[in-house]
């Protein structure tokens, strides 16, 4: 390993190149501060790159092909419309791509030093930064925590090919025949929408009483009575997910709902039970910042 013999000065340290991140470092940079930005990942974070900007692109295309399916009433007829999933994926990364990279022009052209690696706090005034073949020490005056979550795995639906979280989701190579969603919160639900406009058939297990906990009722009724019209959407509230068996070609679900125990057949369980911080290795302890449980 390559280490740097003297610690890099700089006066604010954002970590984390998210949509907090990167709009933090920018204004710091606009006032006349000397930033660095260490992003361990790809610049965008989570939202640009595995959330909120490709479900929408997944969004916007299962709308199309919805739209050319079911436009009669306007007068409008297509015939044999078909999905190239492969063709829909491009798309979609290269809308992301041309985020990002936006992004990275936007850092830059604020004079934003852009830094690849993990950091951990070595004490409140200074970070390690490591990569695969270096490490250096950035000296700083003021830090910025920007570093996103991680979605919540649970230990009955451990992840694999075949049980994916929301960022599995976004990377299939093929619109699923049916797709089991555990969690009926907003990611939940508007993964599970995007490949239902698709044409997937899509069954929702949700714990609590209705999907989209935390929203105002008539929203998440009104979200409800749209998907059930959709008719290859099935909604389980008060619905325990107890277990899957995965196959080569698929998964078995178990799921108990009013004291029944069932079964669904699909080929993918989508897990989306909430996202955690990614605060756990950062070295918080060094200087004396207490996390709770959840990381937060």
């Amino acid at each position: 390993m390559v280490v740097g013999d003297f610690p890099i000065e700089t006066d604010t340290l954002v970590i984390g190149a998210g949509p907090g991140g990167y709009v933090a470092a920018i204004r710091a940079a606009q006032l006349g501060q000397k930033v660095t930005i260490v992003e361990k990942g790809t610049l965008g974070g989570v939202c640009l790159n595995v959330g909120c900007i490709p479900s929408k692109a997944l969004i916007n295309a299962g709308h199309r092909f919805e739209n050319a399916k079911h436009s009669e009433d306007m007068g409008i007829k297509a015939e044999n419309v078909t999905v190239d999933f492969t063709k829909v994926q491009e798309w979609k990364a290269s809308v992301v791509n041309k985020l990002t990279g936006g992004v990275q022009g936007l850092l830059k052209g604020n004079k934003v030093d852009i830094v690849k690696g993990e950091a951990y706090f070595v004490d409140s005034n200074s970070v390690r930064v490591m990569d695969e073949n270096s490490a250096q020490t950035y000296t700083f005056k003021n830090a910025i925590l920007a570093t996103g979550s991680r979605p919540i795995e649970l230990p009955t639906f451990k992840y694999t090919d075949r049980v994916i979280n929301s960022t599995g989701a976004l990377a299939l190579k093929e619109v699923p025949k049916k797709l089991v969603v555990i969690g009926g919160g907003y990611i939940g639900t508007e993964l599970g929408t995007a490949y239902a406009n698709f044409g997937t058939e899509v069954v929702i297990l949700e714990g609590g009483d209705e999907i989209l906990p935390g929203f105002e009722k008539q929203m998440s009724s009104l979200v409800k009575r749209n998907l059930k019209k959709k008719g290859n959407v099935e909604i389980h509230t008060n619905a325990l997910a107890k277990g899957v068996e995965e196959k080569s070609d698929g998964v078995t679900v178990t799921f108990e709902v009013k004291g029944e125990e069932k079964t669904v057949d699909a080929d993918y369980v989508l897990v989306t039970v909430g996202r955690r911080p990614n605060t756990d290795e950062l070295g918080l302890e060094q200087v004396g910042v207490e996390l709770t449980d959840r990381g937060s």
